[in-house]
């Protein structure tokens, strides 16, 4: 089947009937926000998939670096991920493990709130689209009615009402639904790998606290 003979297949006003009303009907029962995420989210489907790898060597660096220099000197350390960026220092600021470990699993809940929501949304046009296909079909049918005297005019009502349950279920099941399914696939494989990160972290927190407290102490006197 060459592009000449799915021409007949395009039609724009059934297309924009359809997508625009999908995309509508999505905002109206989504908020501002987790619509922007939704988009947003796009970018994580040609990414590659979510390892813990370089940030437990990074952690493991913290470690050797602490060791030697002292916890205050992770201060000056580059760290691209907010999250580990976030409990580092919590670390430097004399944070034990039980607070590092509490602040873990609120950034894991949140995190996984952020993802199930960008993908709940792509599920919702999924779940709109056909919906929204029919309303388009029936439009084009009233349009049909409405030209019998017509009948140059009746061609391309007729192309609305047909092409508009194609496109409601081509968006729906070819768009909107995979990119729901690969979203909430990336956003497991990251929960679990960022489980990674909660021992050495946690580890670390606890090995440095009691420096900390004992340097606070001892300047304190």
């Amino acid at each position: 089947m060459d592009l000449v003979s799915l021409q007949p297949l395009f039609d724009p006003t059934a297309f924009v009937l359809v997508a625009g009303g999908t995309l509508l009907a999505v905002a109206l029962r989504t908020p501002l926000g987790d619509l922007a995420r939704a988009g947003g989210a796009l970018r994580l489907l040609w990414r590659k998939p979510f390892s813990a790898d370089p940030l437990l060597a990074q952690i493991s660096a913290f470690g050797r670096i602490a060791a030697r220099h002292g916890v205050v000197a992770l201060e000056r350390s580059v760290i691209e991920d907010k999250e580990l960026a976030g409990v580092v220092a919590m670390i430097v600021d004399g944070g034990d493990g039980v607070a590092v470990s509490e602040t873990l699993a609120t950034l894991r809940r949140a995190r996984t709130e952020r993802h199930l929501n960008a993908a709940d949304t792509w599920a919702s046009a999924a779940d709109l689209a056909p919906g929204i296909g029919m309303i388009g079909t029936l439009l084009g049918l009233a349009g049909m009615f409405r030209a019998m005297d017509d009948p140059m005019a009746i061609g391309g009502a007729m192309a609305v009402a047909l092409l508009s349950t194609l496109y409601g279920a081509v968006i729906a099941n070819l768009v909107a639904l995979p990119v729901a399914n690969r979203l909430r696939q990336a956003a497991r494989r990251e929960a679990i790998e960022r489980l990674r990160l909660d021992a050495p972290l946690i580890a670390l927190a606890e090995r440095e606290a009691p420096r900390m407290r004992r340097s606070n102490t001892a300047e304190a006197a």
